[in-house]
């Protein structure tokens, strides 16, 4: 027996805005149900898990101690911009002269998050 991951769950501020800027990153709309005020807001991601919005009184005060990592469809650095002109801060910047490494990125309320190497980046320079 096993348990399959049904969603992962984001505290946030705003659930409705902070599901657009997600459903931005990803390309998937929120739920056809849920909408502006809503406190529990989720963009379903296909075949994989749920992004789960949920309002909570308390603001975040550290580092997230679990983060998505994204691998886009384009080069990392085109994706990198994109993300900034949704909303995104640049928060470190892990990215290496020879290709490798990330950069990390955070979301419009301040959850942590990594852009990785596209697969295209990782054919053109192999770790």
């Amino acid at each position: 027996m096993v348990s399959v991951v049904q969603n992962v769950a984001i505290d946030c501020a705003n659930a409705y805005e902070l599901a657009r800027f997600w459903s931005g990153v990803t390309g998937r709309p929120p739920a056809p149900e849920d909408g502006p005020g809503d406190r529990e807001v989720q963009v379903p991601l296909g075949d994989g898990p749920v992004l789960y919005f949920n309002e909570v009184p308390e603001p975040k005060t550290a580092k997230n101690r679990l983060h998505l990592c994204l691998r886009p469809e384009t080069t990392r650095e085109q994706e990198v911009e994109r993300l900034l002109g949704l909303g995104a801060t640049l928060v470190a910047d892990r990215r290496n002269p020879d290709g490798s490494g990330w950069a990390v990125l955070a979301d419009p309320e301040g959850n942590e998050f990594c852009v990785l190497r596209s697969e295209s980046d990782r054919a053109a320079q192999p770790s």
